[in-house]
């Protein structure tokens, strides 16, 4: 808990770019009881106001930053605005920002696992009633699903409901919704954080880590960390989880992270792309993985 608490003790203070200023963010009062969350309420976080969202970007710059550098960008998408969340997907992978702009979308976040060699969702994907990746087996198990593949959510009129799947790979198969995306784990369910397993890499190292979270008002949170490079090293899903918490999320599903951890804003500089993508092993803006599918924001 003391490596924790010393969380964005430094800050760096970034350059804004368009109407972007700086300003400490506003955390829901849930969040305010923590200690530690208000080392990230304090925090010297870019804020730029966008129609009916809000982008808020940090980049926490001292060894003690759980434990090293990190960059976050978090997109707010209030209750009562009219975006609404929808899926893409492409039959041979496509870079988060380019299924985006097919899709006519506002932002987009990669989203969730899937082969990199022959494309397809690797874990349950659901687009207006029609069936386009399924859970797929453990090597020697075809009944049961794998770790990743604990958590989803479904899009009720743009907004996401999250649910915790029971084990057999294709229960998400008799569920009546018309666009599912399973992914995970699922690290905060109900306001509770869920338990980690501590003997997968996946959870303890670091990496880039993205999320779709929801705050007790209604407002969904996109998320994205960068990761593999000295700027901005990463978490391990534990600090991920944490980070959530201190932003005040009570429901939060862990999308597919490491290169291909990618938030997208249209009109922005860099093609749209907000964060650092990892693909090109550079802190740039240049490193975006094509992926499989995607949360939209139309």
């Amino acid at each position: 808990m003391k490596r924790v608490l010393n969380i964005m003790m430094m800050l760096v203070v970034l350059l804004p770019i368009g109407a972007c200023r700086r300003a400490n963010v506003e955390l829901p009062p849930v969040a305010r009881g923590n200690a530690d969350s208000l080392l990230v309420l304090k925090g010297q976080w870019r804020v730029d106001t966008l129609d009916g969202m809000v982008l808020k970007q940090c980049h926490f710059s001292h060894s003690d930053c759980i434990g090293s550098n990190q960059y976050v960008c978090v997109l707010e998408i209030a209750p009562g605005s009219l975006r609404r969340l929808a899926f893409s997907h492409e039959a041979m992978r496509t870079p988060t920002s380019q299924q985006a702009q097919r899709h006519h979308a506002r932002a987009a976040l990669n989203g969730s696992f899937f082969d990199m060699r022959d494309h397809y969702p690797i874990c349950y994907l659901r687009i207006d009633g029609v069936e386009l990746g399924e859970n797929t087996p453990q090597a020697t198990d075809s009944i049961n699903r794998k770790y990743y593949q604990y958590g989803g959510i479904a899009l009720r009129n743009g907004r996401p409901r999250y649910f915790i799947p029971d084990s057999n790979r294709k229960s998400e198969s008799l569920m009546a919704d018309s666009n599912i995306m399973t992914a995970g784990p699922l690290l905060i369910h109900e306001g509770r954080l869920m338990p980690m397993r501590d003997d997968r890499t996946f959870v303890t190292q670091r990496h880039n880590r993205s999320a779709i979270a929801t705050r007790a008002d209604g407002t969904v949170l996109l998320i994205a960390v960068d990761g593999r490079s000295q700027q901005s090293q990463g978490l391990s899903l534990t600090d991920f989880q944490a980070l959530l918490r201190y932003l005040g999320c009570q429901e939060a599903l862990n999308l597919d992270g490491g290169g291909s951890t990618t938030l997208y804003i249209e009109g922005y500089p860099h093609g749209g792309i907000v964060n650092h993508p990892s693909d090109n092993n550079r802190y740039d803006f240049q490193g975006e993985r094509p992926v499989s599918n995607c949360i939209l924001v139309q």
